[in-house]
């Protein structure tokens, strides 16, 4: 099993975030299951392939061509696959996963997360998802998917699909569940 892992190329400004990052890998490795992420070196995405490579897990590593010199992929990863552009990076993540996970960061990881809320909208996943939810990051988010469904514009059952904790062990383990 891989789950790919969408989160800041920034260590953002608490260290819960990076410890959450460093949990997040280090149980994905002793679970035997594979990370696949954005490929770079720095911030969240660094500490998380760094605590699942330091456990003995296997790491993919997605890179553009285009973002190689500034997404630096780290030196240590089992795979890198470097693609043309983000939209075939984003397709490749999809593809070689088997589930999903965001941590806190910016605008690409919210755009990649929706990405895959909407695909399976869409049926064209049946994967599940799930939001790290490090001291409450993605309240606001949850606050407005609430109105989205609220006033007709998402079909709740969306919603309901997205596993939501602080707890790294506890995601990962609603995730694997949800394929078998």
């Amino acid at each position: 099993m891989k789950i790919c892992v969408y989160c800041g190329s920034k260590n953002g400004n608490k260290a819960a975030y990076i410890d959450a990052a460093e949990r997040l890998g280090t149980s994905l490795a002793k679970k035997r299951i594979g990370l696949v992420y954005g490929g770079g070196n720095t911030g969240l995405m660094g500490k998380i392939s760094s605590a699942v490579l330091e456990s003995g897990g296997e790491v993919i590593g997605v890179i553009p061509g285009t973002l190689f010199k500034r997404e630096i992929p780290g030196p240590k990863l089992n795979e890198v696959r470097v693609v043309n552009n983000i939209h075939e990076r984003k397709s490749m993540m999809m593809a070689l996963s088997d589930g999903f996970i965001a941590m806190p960061g910016g605008l690409g990881t919210f755009e990649e997360f929706f990405e895959v809320i909407n695909w399976s909208q869409l049926t064209l996943h049946n994967k599940p998802y799930g939001l790290l939810n490090i001291c409450n990051f993605f309240g606001k988010l949850i606050e407005l998917l609430d109105h989205i469904a609220n006033e007709g514009f998402l079909n709740p059952i969306h919603k309901r699909e997205i596993y939501i904790t602080d707890d790294p062990e506890h995601l990962i383990s609603k995730i694997a569940q949800h394929r078998t």
